[in-house]
Protein backbone atom coordinates (compact mmCIF):
# COMPACT_ATOMS: atom_id res chain seq x y z
CA UNK A 1 0.00 0.00 0.00
CA UNK A 2 3.04 2.24 -0.12
CA UNK A 3 1.96 3.44 -3.59
CA UNK A 4 -0.89 5.33 -1.90
CA UNK A 5 1.54 7.75 -0.22
CA UNK A 6 1.75 9.82 -3.42
CA UNK A 7 -1.87 10.88 -2.75
CA UNK A 8 -1.04 12.24 0.69
CA UNK A 9 -1.16 15.82 -0.61
CA UNK A 10 -1.53 18.63 1.93
CA UNK A 11 -4.84 19.70 0.35
CA UNK A 12 -6.22 16.16 0.21
CA UNK A 13 -8.07 16.29 3.53
CA UNK A 14 -9.85 13.02 2.74
CA UNK A 15 -6.63 11.05 2.27
CA UNK A 16 -6.37 9.50 5.77
CA UNK A 17 -9.89 8.11 5.57
CA UNK A 18 -9.49 6.92 1.98
CA UNK A 19 -6.33 5.12 3.10
CA UNK A 20 -8.16 3.47 6.00
CA UNK A 21 -10.99 2.41 3.66
CA UNK A 22 -8.56 0.95 1.12
CA UNK A 23 -6.69 -0.95 3.84
CA UNK A 24 -9.97 -2.62 4.82
CA UNK A 25 -10.75 -3.27 1.15
CA UNK A 26 -7.37 -4.96 0.72
CA UNK A 27 -7.90 -7.05 3.84
CA UNK A 28 -11.30 -8.19 2.53
CA UNK A 29 -9.93 -8.79 -0.99
CA UNK A 30 -12.49 -6.43 -2.56
CA UNK A 31 -12.10 -6.10 -6.34
CA UNK A 32 -15.10 -4.31 -7.89
CA UNK A 33 -15.27 -0.61 -7.00
CA UNK A 34 -18.17 1.61 -8.06
CA UNK A 35 -18.03 5.38 -7.70
CA UNK A 36 -20.80 7.88 -8.40
CA UNK A 37 -19.47 11.34 -9.15
CA UNK A 38 -16.03 11.22 -10.73
CA UNK A 39 -13.05 13.42 -9.85
CA UNK A 40 -13.56 16.67 -11.72
CA UNK A 41 -10.21 18.36 -11.49
CA UNK A 42 -9.86 22.02 -12.40
CA UNK A 43 -9.43 23.84 -15.65
CA UNK A 44 -6.68 26.38 -15.82
CA UNK A 45 -5.94 28.64 -18.74
CA UNK A 46 -8.94 27.28 -20.68
CA UNK A 47 -7.44 23.95 -21.80
CA UNK A 48 -4.94 22.85 -19.17
CA UNK A 49 -6.58 20.49 -16.68
CA UNK A 50 -5.11 19.83 -13.28
CA UNK A 51 -5.98 17.83 -10.23
CA UNK A 52 -8.17 19.33 -7.55
CA UNK A 53 -6.93 17.86 -4.28
CA UNK A 54 -9.68 19.57 -2.31
CA UNK A 55 -12.08 17.13 -4.00
CA UNK A 56 -9.96 14.22 -2.76
CA UNK A 57 -9.18 12.81 -6.22
CA UNK A 58 -10.94 9.55 -5.33
CA UNK A 59 -11.10 8.38 -8.95
CA UNK A 60 -7.33 8.49 -9.33
CA UNK A 61 -6.72 6.72 -6.01
CA UNK A 62 -9.34 4.04 -6.71
CA UNK A 63 -8.01 3.50 -10.25
CA UNK A 64 -4.46 3.10 -8.97
CA UNK A 65 -5.57 0.80 -6.16
CA UNK A 66 -7.71 -1.45 -8.37
CA UNK A 67 -4.87 -1.58 -10.91
CA UNK A 68 -2.52 -2.82 -8.18
CA UNK A 69 -4.93 -5.54 -7.02
CA UNK A 70 -6.13 -6.56 -10.51
CA UNK A 71 -9.61 -5.24 -9.82
CA UNK A 72 -11.95 -2.82 -11.59
CA UNK A 73 -13.16 0.72 -11.05
CA UNK A 74 -16.50 1.77 -12.54
CA UNK A 75 -17.06 5.52 -12.27
CA UNK A 76 -20.07 7.47 -13.50
CA UNK A 77 -20.79 11.16 -13.77
CA UNK A 78 -23.48 13.15 -15.51
CA UNK A 79 -20.87 15.52 -17.01
CA UNK A 80 -18.87 14.52 -20.09
CA UNK A 81 -16.29 17.16 -19.14
CA UNK A 82 -15.76 15.58 -15.72
CA UNK A 83 -15.41 12.14 -17.32
CA UNK A 84 -12.89 13.53 -19.83
CA UNK A 85 -10.81 15.03 -17.00
CA UNK A 86 -10.91 11.84 -14.95
CA UNK A 87 -10.01 9.76 -18.01
CA UNK A 88 -6.96 11.95 -18.49
CA UNK A 89 -5.93 11.65 -14.82
CA UNK A 90 -6.25 7.86 -14.87
CA UNK A 91 -4.72 7.13 -18.29
CA UNK A 92 -2.08 4.86 -16.71
CA UNK A 93 -4.84 2.62 -15.36
CA UNK A 94 -7.18 2.53 -18.37
CA UNK A 95 -7.17 -1.28 -18.63
CA UNK A 96 -9.11 -1.59 -15.36
CA UNK A 97 -10.97 1.74 -15.20
CA UNK A 98 -14.35 2.20 -16.88
CA UNK A 99 -16.24 5.48 -17.21
CA UNK A 100 -19.91 6.12 -17.86
CA UNK A 101 -21.68 9.39 -18.67
CA UNK A 102 -25.00 8.79 -16.96
CA UNK A 103 -27.22 9.83 -14.11
CA UNK A 104 -25.91 7.88 -11.11
CA UNK A 105 -29.28 6.44 -10.10
CA UNK A 106 -29.84 5.08 -13.60
CA UNK A 107 -26.25 3.82 -13.75
CA UNK A 108 -26.66 1.88 -10.50
CA UNK A 109 -30.01 0.50 -11.66
CA UNK A 110 -28.39 -0.83 -14.85
CA UNK A 111 -25.11 -2.04 -13.30
CA UNK A 112 -25.22 -5.83 -13.56
CA UNK A 113 -22.32 -6.87 -11.32
CA UNK A 114 -21.88 -7.25 -7.60
CA UNK A 115 -20.29 -4.23 -5.92
CA UNK A 116 -17.47 -4.72 -3.43
CA UNK A 117 -16.85 -1.07 -2.60
CA UNK A 118 -19.52 1.54 -3.26
CA UNK A 119 -18.52 5.21 -3.07
CA UNK A 120 -21.44 7.65 -3.27
CA UNK A 121 -20.26 11.15 -4.10
CA UNK A 122 -22.50 12.50 -6.85
CA UNK A 123 -24.75 15.56 -6.71
CA UNK A 124 -23.22 18.62 -5.06
CA UNK A 125 -24.40 19.07 -1.49
CA UNK A 126 -25.30 22.77 -1.74
CA UNK A 127 -28.97 21.82 -1.38
CA UNK A 128 -28.84 19.33 1.48
CA UNK A 129 -32.39 18.04 1.00
CA UNK A 130 -32.05 17.38 -2.75
CA UNK A 131 -28.54 15.93 -2.41
CA UNK A 132 -29.65 13.64 0.43
CA UNK A 133 -32.69 12.40 -1.52
CA UNK A 134 -30.45 11.71 -4.50
CA UNK A 135 -27.98 9.73 -2.38
CA UNK A 136 -30.90 7.78 -0.88
CA UNK A 137 -32.08 6.88 -4.40
CA UNK A 138 -28.56 5.72 -5.25
CA UNK A 139 -28.51 3.58 -2.10
CA UNK A 140 -31.85 1.99 -3.01
CA UNK A 141 -30.54 0.99 -6.44
CA UNK A 142 -27.23 -0.37 -5.14
CA UNK A 143 -28.13 -2.21 -1.95
CA UNK A 144 -29.11 -5.48 -3.67
CA UNK A 145 -25.71 -5.56 -5.42
CA UNK A 146 -23.73 -5.49 -2.16
CA UNK A 147 -22.44 -8.57 -0.37
CA UNK A 148 -21.65 -9.34 3.26
CA UNK A 149 -18.05 -8.20 2.66
CA UNK A 150 -18.94 -4.99 0.79
CA UNK A 151 -18.02 -1.53 2.01
CA UNK A 152 -20.12 1.60 1.48
CA UNK A 153 -18.35 4.95 1.67
CA UNK A 154 -20.60 8.01 1.81
CA UNK A 155 -19.07 11.39 1.09
CA UNK A 156 -20.07 14.84 2.28
CA UNK A 157 -21.38 13.72 5.65
CA UNK A 158 -24.27 15.91 6.70
CA UNK A 159 -24.66 17.48 3.25
CA UNK A 160 -25.79 14.30 1.44
CA UNK A 161 -26.28 11.65 4.11
CA UNK A 162 -29.53 12.69 5.81
CA UNK A 163 -31.38 9.57 4.61
CA UNK A 164 -28.80 7.12 3.25
CA UNK A 165 -27.23 6.22 6.60
CA UNK A 166 -30.62 5.24 8.04
CA UNK A 167 -31.49 3.34 4.85
CA UNK A 168 -28.28 1.32 5.01
CA UNK A 169 -28.82 0.71 8.75
CA UNK A 170 -32.29 -0.70 8.01
CA UNK A 171 -30.70 -2.96 5.39
CA UNK A 172 -28.18 -4.57 7.71
CA UNK A 173 -25.26 -2.12 7.54
CA UNK A 174 -23.62 -0.23 10.37
CA UNK A 175 -21.05 2.51 10.61
CA UNK A 176 -17.53 1.12 11.07
CA UNK A 177 -15.74 4.46 10.80
CA UNK A 178 -16.24 8.11 10.07
CA UNK A 179 -14.32 11.29 9.56
CA UNK A 180 -15.37 14.91 9.35
CA UNK A 181 -16.38 14.39 5.70
CA UNK A 182 -17.13 10.69 5.22
CA UNK A 183 -18.96 7.70 6.68
CA UNK A 184 -17.84 4.10 6.13
CA UNK A 185 -20.41 1.33 6.48
CA UNK A 186 -20.33 -2.47 6.36
CA UNK A 187 -22.74 -5.35 6.97
CA UNK A 188 -23.44 -5.98 10.64
CA UNK A 189 -21.82 -9.13 11.94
Amino acid sequence: MKFLEKYNHKKNIRYPFFKKTLEIALERKLKIFVETGTSRGKEKFFFFKRMNWKDGMSTLMFADFTHNINGELHSCDISQSNIDNATSFTKNFKQNTFFYVCDSVQFLRDFNNKIDLLYLDSFDGHNVELASKHQLNEAKEAVSKLSDKSLVLLDDKGAKTLYSINFFNKNGFSIIGESTNQVLMSKKK
